[in-house]
């Protein structure tokens, strides 16, 4: 019987499938994860899988010529040797402690443009790398700023510009106080001040004369 023996045909020919299944692979080793439509990506999960069990394969053996044997395997499948040499040397160590269930698949909420097609990300459940905690920055400003403002404060006071600004404001007030001083001091004439009675004696000697 041929029960359940066409799951994800994809609508396109043996040739065209497999090629298809190798490509979408390479690309989620290589980025790990993309984005495709979901009948796509149910269709990766198995293939990619298989894969990755080869990669454990060989992780797990110790004898040289099956460790080949296990590589010459995945790129039959993949049709990648970049692909599966990282695959084989790098990612396989976060799938060790793991049987089975390398990857997941979330379905989006908007369909693709045209066709209106399921779409879908599938990835890797390990996550490639690590991410560090984040340090938090020290802006220089924050640091800079009490600095800035004593050197400032420092070379305002000791400026030439600032000492000559003190002085021509010392010889003002000087000046100043001079004027106040003159203005307060009684006025010294030359001329002598005649009273009334001179007056009338210079007057009378005149008309005798």
């Amino acid at each position: 019987m041929r029960h359940r023996k066409h799951n994800h045909l994809l609508g396109v020919k043996t040739a065209h499938r497999t090629s298809l299944i190798a490509n979408l692979s390479c690309s989620l080793i290589d980025n790990g994860r993309i984005k495709t439509t979901l009948a796509k990506a149910r269709a990766l999960r198995p293939a990619i899988e298989k894969a990755i069990t080869l990669a454990k394969k060989a992780y797990a053996s110790e004898d040289a010529a099956k460790k080949v044997h296990f590589r010459r395997q995945a790129i039959a499948r993949l049709r990648s040797k970049s692909a599966v040499k990282k695959l084989f040397d790098e990612l396989v160590e976060q799938f060790a402690g793991r049987n089975g269930g390398y990857t997941r698949i979330y379905k989006l909420a908007i369909p693709r443009l045209g066709d209106a097609a399921d779409m879908a990300i599938i990835e890797f459940v390990e996550e490639l790398q690590k991410k560090k905690p984040k340090k938090k920055r020290v802006t220089k400003k924050s640091k800079a700023k009490p600095e800035v403002k004593e050197e400032e404060t420092s070379d305002v006071s000791s400026s030439p510009d600032n000492e000559e600004q003190k002085e021509d404001s010392a010889s003002k007030e000087v000046t100043t106080s001079d004027k106040v001083d003159e203005s307060n001091e009684p006025q010294s004439t030359d001329t002598p001040v005649l009273n009334d009675t001179d007056e009338d004696q210079e007057e009378e000697k005149k008309t005798v004369n």
